[in-house]
């Protein structure tokens, strides 16, 4: 099977996309607004996570709006739900260009919908800041492409990298691995980074299947992986597919001796409640969770002002995987363009690629493909989880942080059996 979305496919996409819905926020006075335009995953599978960045936003617009704007200006957001379909994402960004004149645009959340802009966007030679997107720029090496997501400057196989590690200095040390993934360009990304790490720590391969981004009934993949008798295992999924996976590994009572790694959905508050004590023992990647050491300036006054309006949004009630990520995304626009005094697209991106940005996520700076120029994905465990209650997953006392070190809340529990129990 081929990959969904890559450089040569990608391009096949055109124009095609049907206009879809979409949200802009208040113009706030009087004056021509700076428009900044994007996708954003509103409704399908990464909608939950999109209207939590969605917030997030919105709390930047509202911010920067009580601070006088950009350049004098008042800016304005323009969202456009891509519903999580790739095909769509071309004919929005042409739309917002070209029938929405914006003045700038940013990139929308996820490999599988920020890859398929990219032709449009070096074609305009476009500023281009993405949202959670994982390699998207390793093939496509476009200089004014940039993203928000700790993956750092070797971005495949920064999310199985910690995981590896840890189970390797366990002992007995673990032998063989099986990795599984979703036929999607995230999920196939991650893999591939796993199948680096794993090869580095002489694992021996085992299982190596995708499966289709549609498939619903993973029982038959649990146990065909559970046939292998792997001692860890890798899994590298969108957030439909993780709620499966850990429901099938838990009603066909498989245990190996680790489980997680890439899945997305699992920091969503709303599926760890859903799942509740099935997820006791897995371990899986995450960006932000509020331990101290990650208290940085401003992100605690961030979580207050989007917990306050959560609830009413119908959104994930605490948003630590989304919303600070979203709002530094547009914290970097924001100091790019007050250092310049420019709108130029050329201008902001030679910015960028050299300067550093003081955001809720720390101090960052960008390197090689536009990514961060140091990776910090957490590998978080889940253990304790004693009821379907969200208000579990308020503090960490459910959720370590077990890697890296110099971020961690808790050490490792293993095997995933023994933090299960």
């Amino acid at each position: 099977m081929k990959r969904l979305i890559t450089r040569r496919t990608v391009g096949k996409l055109g124009l095609a996309a049907l206009a879809a819905p979409h949200f802009a926020t208040t113009v706030i006075g009087q004056a021509a607004p700076i428009k900044i335009g994007s996708s954003m995953a509103m409704t399908g599978g990464l909608g939950p996570n999109g209207k939590s960045a969605l917030l997030a936003a919105r709390i930047w617009e509202e911010d920067i709006n009580a601070k006088g704007g950009l350049l004098g200006r008042k800016v304005n957001l323009i969202f456009r739900d891509d519903q999580t379909n790739p095909t769509t994402v071309p004919g929005i960004y042409s739309q917002l260009l070209d029938v929405e004149k914006v003045d700038l645009i940013m990139g929308g959340y996820g490999t599988n919908v920020l890859a398929p802009a990219m032709p449009l966007v070096m074609q305009r030679k476009k500023l281009f800041i993405g949202l959670l997107g994982l390699g998207v720029n390793v093939e496509f090496n476009y200089p004014n492409y940039f993203v928000m997501i700790p993956s750092g400057p070797d971005p495949k196989p920064s999310f199985t990298k910690g995981f590896i590690d840890m189970a390797m200095k366990q002992n007995p040390r673990p032998t063989t691995v099986a990795i599984v993934a979703a036929d999607a360009e995230f999920a196939l990304n991650a893999a591939d980074g796993g199948r680096e790490n794993a090869k580095k720590a002489g694992l021996k391969l085992v299982y190596d299947r995708r499966y289709p981004p549609n498939t619903t009934d993973f029982a038959p993949i649990v146990r065909a992986i559970a046939a292998t008798n792997p001692d860890i295992v890798v899994v590298c999924s969108y957030p439909p597919d993780s709620v499966g996976i850990v429901r099938s590994v838990n009603e066909i009572n498989f245990r190996p001796k680790m489980i997680g790694g890439g899945m997305v959905g699992l920091q969503n508050t709303s599926i760890k409640a859903q799942l509740g004590p099935l997820l006791n023992g897995w371990t899986n990647y995450d960006f932000w969770l509020p331990v101290p050491k990650m208290n940085f300036p401003g992100v605690a006054d961030l979580m207050a002002k989007y917990q306050k309006r959560a609830a009413a949004e119908g959104i994930d009630p605490y948003g630590y995987y989304m919303a600070p990520q979203a709002y530094a995304q547009y914290q970097v626009l924001e100091q790019a363009v007050q250092a310049t005094k420019s709108l130029s697209d050329a201008t902001l991106a030679n910015h960028i690629r050299k300067s550093a940005f003081k955001t809720v996520l720390g101090d960052i700076r960008f390197g090689k493909f536009g990514e961060w120029a140091e990776s910090r994905v957490l590998q978080v465990q889940f253990r304790g989880i004693k009821n379907n209650d969200p208000t579990q997953f308020k503090g960490i006392e459910t959720q370590a942080v077990v890697d890296p070190a110099a971020w961690a809340s808790g050490n490792l529990i293993y095997p995933y059996e023994k933090a299960r129990s």
